[in-house]
């Protein structure tokens, strides 16, 4: 399995997309990145004898944008049926909550009383709880907006009634803020995989079983 994953380093160089964005996967400290899929990352890296080199973006939606331009060679997304007609998933390796954050004076209390006509809702365009609401919202308006921190930044700047985001990402973004309160419950479950930048990838069974190994052994447990 090693020496058939060692094709997909360039030059001993394996290059690595690693959303920023999302909190609940990864923690960036200066230069220092932490969590869970920086650590699958190195270790899949070590497996192969090369160097990982970091590609950093700071939304989901332009890892999967740059999947099509030779960009990166291994990389982490939520598992998406629209997603899959242009890359590769592994199995999942570790399932994540989105919710809403309001504002403090807003009378929503519930993840279910969001979607109400006369309400809108800003979503980081072409993260996974985006292509859920959009499915899934009836009544409310929903509004989109670059990445998950500009999306908080924009609705703490006064857009919109509600903002969604992963529960770990808003609560490292508003913090204390009195002004902020995130809803409890689940607006979407997210199942987090490794993905390749080709939907027949042929490396993808190589890869899940990776994935696999990491899981069956206590590796991904130990370094959420």
């Amino acid at each position: 399995m090693t020496s058939t994953l060692d094709t997909l380093a360039r030059d001993t160089r394996l290059r690595v997309a690693i959303n920023t964005g999302n909190r609940a996967l990864v923690q960036q400290d200066g230069d220092v990145l932490n969590g869970i899929s920086p650590a699958l990352a190195r270790r899949l890296a070590t497996e192969i004898g090369a160097q990982m080199v970091p590609v950093i973006y700071d939304g989901a939606g332009k890892v999967f944008d740059d999947a099509e331009h030779d960009k990166w060679d291994v990389g982490f997304l939520a598992i998406d049926e629209k997603r899959a007609r242009k890359i590769a998933f592994t199995r999942p390796y570790k399932v994540i909550e989105a919710t809403f954050a309001v504002r403090a004076s807003s009378d929503l209390t519930e993840v279910g009383a969001v979607d109400r006509a006369g309400l809108r809702v800003l979503t980081s365009t072409g993260s996974a709880y985006d292509m859920h609401l959009t499915k899934s919202l009836q009544h409310a308006t929903l509004e989109r907006s670059g990445t998950p921190p500009e999306s908080f930044a924009e609705f703490r700047a006064g857009r919109c009634d509600a903002v969604a985001g992963v529960r770990e990402s808003l609560a490292g973004f508003f913090g204390d803020d009195p002004a902020v309160r995130i809803l409890p419950g689940v607006l979407t479950s997210v199942r987090q995989a490794m993905v390749l930048p080709r939907a027949d990838h042929p490396l993808i069974g190589a890869l899940d079983d990776f994935v696999a190994r990491a899981i069956a052994d206590g590796f991904v447990a130990a370094a959420s």
